[in-house]
């Protein structure tokens, strides 16, 4: 399949110049003129005819505002070992807002493409994003190929159509290249080693706000969370395509900043709370130095654990999931955030602040659970609805509603309190406890349909089944949720 490709944009590429005398210097080349790529697909290459072993990690900066966006190369690294697939090397799932093709510039054939998602992507549609600029720090990684190649990024459009809107070209023999890998002094930790990280899943952990005399505890907190993500389905039944390592990173002191407590700290990773002014939004924008600690071992998908009792967490499609090891829903946390992360499933919530309602949506979300329902004998999982259930289908949703509104409510006030976490942990438990009972009461309890209510939206979002763990803290993912997971999966063990 060929397909071509525009790029009107200014196009800088690191392009090797070379004469008789040997290599001269790269430099920076700036084209005004739009870029035309016929792009040629034929499916997964052959590994070994096009990439070394090991991986090429771009870093560049991302900078913008709410309407605009613009990127610089950093550096061009190594990152250890290639930790993914050598024969899914073509991203056939696209899910992200985001999405990167490295393509060889001798022949244009595609070899390899990824979705993700970036801080970036989000802080774009906040408030201050219309008033300032933003930079924050990102990283594509791809086997090391072997020859000269170009990388374009895409972003989503209106119709959720990936255009793209930057590209490099980077040759891995430029001495701008760094092929030298870290000497690493940081302690590991094998967690599960079910195999050839080429053939599994690798998951790293990383901590921050451990102090050195907390290490065994990061080592406990690690393996306890782990074992509450593999026992959650659809973990659970391929326990055997995952491996899990971490990394120690010891701190000087314990925790990480809270600033809406008025708590900072300064920590290896600098993970921290208030991300976006969200009180219990945990990011850490310093990418390159997770990054750095972080290639110590192969991996897919990153966890970083701060060692904290306050609720929190965040989890970014092929970015990282943060969760606080001490909170009384650590579990739910994680098996929640690693599905925005390794999924790229949407919050399935819409009880809180941020909903709102909206008169009509026009275009058909991306993420995998859920939908607009615009075309309802066509549902995008149909083949998992049983016949005779309705669409859409009809819920409780009047009763949960209130319920849980009013919890909003009263968790707005003792967060304004600043109360006891313990007193927020025993509201969830009594969220979940009429939950329950609610849920008891739904004719299609186990039914997958079209429930109303999805995605921050009370109304013209629907999810697939009245419960799952993108909507409540409950642990378990409903079956589209677990079928999606599977098949990012299978990106990697195939």
């Amino acid at each position: 399949m060929i397909k071509k490709i525009i790029i009107p944009i200014v196009l800088m590429c690191m392009l090797l110049w070379s004469c008789s005398e040997g290599p001269k210097p790269i430099r920076n080349v700036i084209d005004v003129h739009k870029m035309s790529v016929s792009i040629v697909n034929n499916g997964n290459v052959d590994f070994n005819s096009w990439f070394l072993d090991k991986t090429m990690r771009l870093d560049y900066f991302h900078t913008g505002r709410y309407d605009q966006e613009n990127f610089a190369v950093d550096k061009v690294v190594s990152d250890g070992i290639w930790p993914g697939s050598k024969t899914q090397l073509i991203d056939e799932l696209e899910l992200g807002l985001y999405f990167f093709e490295v393509i060889d510039t001798a022949t244009n054939q595609l070899l390899y493409s990824r979705g993700f998602a970036s801080i970036f992507g989000e802080w774009q549609t906040i408030p201050d994003a219309e008033v300032q600029w933003g930079t924050f720090h990102e990283s594509i990684r791809f086997p090391w190929p072997l020859n000269p190649v170009s990388v374009i990024v895409s972003k989503r459009d209106a119709n959720n159509v990936f255009q793209p809107i930057w590209a490099t070209i980077v040759d891995p023999n430029s001495r701008q290249v760094n092929p030298a890998n870290i000497k690493h002094t940081n302690s590991i930790y094998t967690i599960a080693d079910n195999g050839s990280v080429s053939e599994k899943v690798d998951i790293v952990i990383l901590g921050d706000g451990y102090s050195h005399k907390e290490m065994e505890k990061f080592r406990r907190d690690a393996k306890r969370l782990t074992e509450a993500l593999l026992t959650a389905e659809p973990y659970a039944s391929r326990r055997a395509d995952i491996n899990v390592r971490a990394i120690e990173t010891p701190a000087e002191e314990s925790g990480v900043s809270k600033p809406h407590h008025g708590v900072y700290k300064r920590t290896p990773l600098s993970a921290h709370y208030s991300s976006f002014d969200s009180e219990r939004y945990v990011l850490a924008y310093d990418n390159r130095t997770i990054r750095n600690v972080a290639s110590a071992v192969p991996y897919d998908f990153m966890v970083i654990l701060v060692n904290e009792k306050t609720y929190g967490g965040g989890g970014i499609y092929n970015l990282y999931t943060t969760v606080s090891a001490d909170n009384l829903f650590a579990d739910y946390i994680m098996i929640h955030e690693m599905g925005h992360h390794m999924g790229a499933l949407a919050d399935e919530y819409y009880t809180s602040a941020v909903a709102y309602d909206v008169p009509k949506i026009t275009v058909e979300p991306w993420e995998t659970n859920i939908t607009a329902l615009l075309n309802p004998t066509n549902l995008k999982w149909h083949d998992l609805v049983e016949e005779g259930t309705p669409i859409p289908t009809p819920w409780n949703k009047e009763v949960f509603d209130a319920h849980g509104y009013g919890i909003q409510r009263e968790r707005d006030s003792l967060r304004a309190a600043h109360t006891p976490e313990k007193v927020m942990e025993a509201l969830f438990l009594r969220q979940k406890a009429t939950e329950d009972e609610l849920f008891a009461q739904e004719q299609y309890r186990d039914k997958v349909g079209a429930f109303e209510g999805a995605g921050y939206m009370a109304k013209g979002l629907y999810r697939s089944q009245v419960d799952c763990i993108m909507y409540t803290r409950h642990n378990v993912f409903c079956k589209v949720c677990q079928r999606s997971l599977s098949d990012v999966m299978d990106q990697y063990v195939k």
